[in-house]
């Protein structure tokens, strides 16, 4: 039985990488569960001229690959008959009259979702267009994919120039991160259960590790990335919103503006690292040519539009320190980078270690206590902690519990894209940032931004393959803290 309204679901960029890997398979689970509206309609936009059937067949090939399912399957089939495909040039205002007659105008009364796969220069353009032709109505929402700017001035300049067409309550700005279930499993166990909430404070935990490695490189997209960087691109949308989530108050509700008050009182409350402090808090690092899963790659500096000398940073470690009641002193300590390891996502609270130790241990106690949510590839949960040895003698190993959430439910777990296209659908905000808090991570990552800027220092150099390097395990060492893989 469906749980969404009726809906125009409008992908502009409908032809891109992200549109055929996330969206589109993401929209097919919720058709196949039956969640989605049957007069729910998909609408792809794109530049070149096509037909439907050619469209369609882009979709067979790049789009249905990652939904695990035939081109035969029944649920399939169902799926691409909502598909459409119209031509539209974000440029020429006669492509949106265009749209807007293949929408009928647009029902006032009929959710619209414009969904902006684009490059965010072309945002200001897009709204500014759909506003002309009337597809500014409430029912309508906008979504916006990263990177919103390069920095707070060109964020700011893009939020104002949407906020002159569509309302606040319109405006869904996405972190595919926000919709991971490990995620909103995080405030269920900290508002949901008295076992942690009266430990979540500066009192009982030592310091907070969060991490996402990738395993990839810039995959093809060196000129994106060397305006861009792994600051701009992860830090400060990706591990600024995880760090929210794990340190914000309890909400007064569930509402959305609720929850992003108390989201934006963290931000607010992050101390400002200043020009002397960026070489002791952070860590800049770029990956040298080295083997991932056992197969050789190239350097940063020898990827297709990278220029030689580049000082684009490939890996990121910051220190960050929250300064109020609940968390000043522990630590928080940041890391992304490309060509490490692993793919890996994961949050780590570090707990206190006993204030006397009775029991042998070879290693110590150090790390013993720890609870780690782990959001790729595995989703699952994961509390460590200590328990005696088999034998007749008292002696400790770690040891785990784990919550494994494909062995707790037979329920399908919805992707992240899946769950937030749902969100924006039912008009449901919050798992999206708002303005003031995207205003509030640029202004605090901004110094250390322009300080690198003027830095004339080589970045540190990692092996790829590695987890960074050697400077980020000195960041947390001088707080007698060591990264989780590292234990």
């Amino acid at each position: 039985m469906s749980t969404t309204p009726a809906f125009d679901m409008v992908l502009f960029g409908g032809t891109g990488d992200l549109v055929m890997r996330k969206i589109l398979p993401a929209l097919f689970e919720s058709h196949r569960d039956g969640t989605l509206h049957p007069q729910g309609r998909i609408l792809a936009l794109g530049r070149k001229a096509a037909t439907r059937e050619q469209y369609l067949q882009q979709v067979e090939q790049q789009s249905r690959p990652h939904t695990r399912v035939e081109s035969t399957d029944p649920s399939w089939i169902g799926f691409v008959e909502r598909i459409d495909f119209l031509k539209l040039d974000s440029s020429q205002p006669a492509d949106f009259e265009a749209l807007a007659r293949q929408l009928q105008g647009g029902d006032p009364q009929r959710v619209m979702v414009c969904y902006l796969a684009t490059a965010p220069r072309l945002f200001t353009e897009i709204c500014a267009n759909l506003a002309a032709v009337g597809l500014n109505h409430p029912a309508v929402r906008v979504v916006l994919e990263k990177p919103l700017g390069n920095d707070l001035a060109s964020s700011d300049a893009i939020n104002s120039e949407v906020a002159r067409h569509f309302g606040e309550q319109q405006i869904y700005r996405i972190d595919h991160y926000l919709g991971k279930e490990s995620v909103q499993n995080l405030m269920a166990i900290r508002f949901g259960n008295v076992l942690f909430e009266p430990l979540w404070r500066r009192d009982w935990i030592d310091h907070v590790q969060i991490t996402i490695a990738e395993e990839l490189g810039v995959e093809g997209r060196g000129e994106f990335y060397e305006k861009t960087g792994a600051l701009r691109d992860m830090l400060q949308n990706h591990l600024l919103q995880l760090l929210c989530m794990v340190a914000m108050e309890p909400p007064a509700t569930l509402d959305a503006d609720a929850i992003r008050d108390e989201k934006l009182k963290v931000l607010k409350a992050l101390k400002p690292i200043g020009e002397n402090e960026v070489p002791s808090r952070t860590v800049r690092g770029q990956y040298r040519a080295g083997a991932v899963d056992g197969k050789p790659v190239v350097a940063y500096q020898q990827e297709a539009d990278v220029a030689k000398g580049s000082h684009t940073e490939t890996f990121v470690a910051v220190k960050a320190e929250i300064s109020n009641w609940r968390w000043s002193g522990v630590p928080f300590f940041l890391r992304t980078g490309k060509r490490m390891q692993e793919r890996l996502a994961e949050i780590v609270i570090s707990f206190r270690s006993v204030p006397l130790s009775l029991f042998a241990m070879p290693g110590g106690l150090q790390g013993a206590n720890r609870l780690v949510i782990r959001l790729q590839p595995a989703e699952r949960i994961s509390l460590h902690f200590l328990a005696k040895e088999p034998g007749d003698g008292m002696r400790l190993q770690p040891t785990f519990l784990n919550l494994d959430f494909l062995s707790t439910s037979n329920r399908r777990r919805a992707d992240a894209y899946e769950r937030l296209l749902l969100d924006v659908i039912r008009g449901q905000l919050g798992l999206f940032m708002r303005r003031d808090e995207l205003a509030a991570a640029w202004r605090w990552v901004e110094p250390i931004l322009e300080t690198w800027q003027r830095d004339p220092a080589e970045p540190k150099w990692y092996t790829a393959g590695t987890w960074g390097p050697a400077a980020s395990s000195a960041l947390l060492s001088r707080d007698g803290a060591s990264w989780h893989e590292e234990l």
